[in-house]
């Protein structure tokens, strides 16, 4: 018998939802019965759909907390309550740190950390007042595990957005669960801007020991597992979806250069 999971009668938003892995993790909750809002600073070129069912849209930028706070509020009014928020929304333009402004740093640190700070603050006051309380789900990155050259502040958010994630965890159990999805390189729209054309992808999916990258709707899943009741001893875990993790490259480098065996005499 396949497990299923049902989120009917629940509420989710997820920030930047528009698009990308935001958009897959969109689909997912919507096929699993939540309701579902999206944000971003401008409405999608279509709508997110799935199993017929369509995510309401708002546009937010939540760079701005009064904006995030008037966001979750106006979700808890429509709709009644807040179950799940999916801090999505981030990203960072390739940028060597000596190439880069340290206003144009702070504002990477700002949208991929302090924005799902001040979004999460917002949900917790709505889900602190219900029975059944809620679920957090920051979206994170294993350039926050590793170093990042070229998005050096954005890996120091998202090492810092794990960080806080823990940390909120303890402080606001038992009824709100903060969890962080470690997302490794995910296929999307938008891919070729980091890896080139069809070779370039080919090429980085054989670095993965899964033998490929991630699909938005694998985070989905993974979204839906953490906002529903199946994940409810589950809370300040990093859980990574990176397929195996990068080949170390000194493996490589040690196979090119080691000599042959000498034949036995």
């Amino acid at each position: 018998m396949p497990l299923t999971i049902d989120l009917s009668g629940t509420v989710a938003v997820v920030t930047g939802g528009t698009r990308g892995v935001g958009a897959g993790i969109a689909r997912a909750l919507l096929a699993a019965g939540a309701e579902v809002v999206t944000c971003a600073r401008r409405p999608p070129d279509r709508p997110v759909t799935a199993a017929g069912r369509t995510a309401r849209f708002l546009p937010a930028d939540l760079r701005d907390p009064d904006a995030a706070t008037a966001l979750l509020t106006r979700v808890r009014d429509d709709h009644g309550r807040l179950d799940t928020l999916v801090n999505n929304a981030g990203g960072t333009p390739f940028r060597l740190l000596g190439d880069g402004t340290p206003a144009a740093h702070a504002r990477v640190v700002e949208l991929n950390l302090l924005a799902p700070l001040t979004a999460s603050l917002a949900a917790y006051e709505v889900m602190r007042h219900q029975p059944a309380g809620g679920s957090v789900v920051m979206v994170g990155s294993v350039s926050g595990t590793r170093p990042s050259p070229g998005s050096a502040a954005y890996g120091a958010a998202k090492a810092g957005l794990e960080n806080l994630a823990r940390s909120m965890a303890v402080e606001w159990a038992p009824l709100v669960r903060v969890n962080t999805l470690v997302l490794g390189m995910v296929r999307t729209e938008l891919s070729h801007l980091h890896y080139g054309d069809a070779a370039g992808l080919a090429a980085v999916a054989r670095t993965v020991p899964l033998g490929r990258l991630a699909e938005p709707a694998d985070v989905g899943d993974a979204c839906v597992f953490l906002a529903s009741d199946r994940a409810a001893y589950v809370t300040g875990a990093a859980l990574h979806l990176h397929g195996g993790g990068e080949r170390p490259a000194f493996l490589d480098a040690a196979t090119a250069n080691r000599p042959a065996d000498h034949p036995e005499k």
